[in-house]
């Protein structure tokens, strides 16, 4: 998969692992509020979930989350930036699974914190 592609996924992940966290609700809760197993929100989380997360799936977790999917999909100019200068790791096609961490807290930019 390509670079930009692979930031983009884990950048949506980052942030509804982030929101996830700020309404204190673990993954297995999230998950099941979306009918998604723990091990595919996971996935999504970490931008692992078969290289694509459909509207339909972010719609459904914006909604459980209660704020609104462009929170999720809307980036400022330095994540955009993310997706043309990637750090070195990001090059590298990285096959190993990250730990599945059920409360892992994700940094996401105060401007994305409006609406919550």
């Amino acid at each position: 998969m390509e670079v930009k592609k692979q930031i983009l996924l884990k950048q949506i992940g980052a942030k509804i692992a982030y929101y996830r966290t700020l309404r204190d609700m673990s993954q297995s809760e999230l998950a099941k509020r979306v009918y998604l197993s723990r091990s595919a929100l996971s996935r999504i989380e970490r931008g692992k979930y078969h290289d694509n997360v459909s509207v339909i799936t972010l719609s459904d977790i914006a909604e459980a989350l209660q704020i609104d999917i462009t929170l999720l999909v809307t980036f400022n100019e330095m994540e955009k930036q993310m997706w043309w200068n990637p750090l070195p790791s990001e090059l590298k096609d990285d096959e190993e699974e990250e730990s599945e961490d059920e409360n892992s807290v994700a940094s996401v930019p105060a401007e994305h914190q409006k609406g919550i």
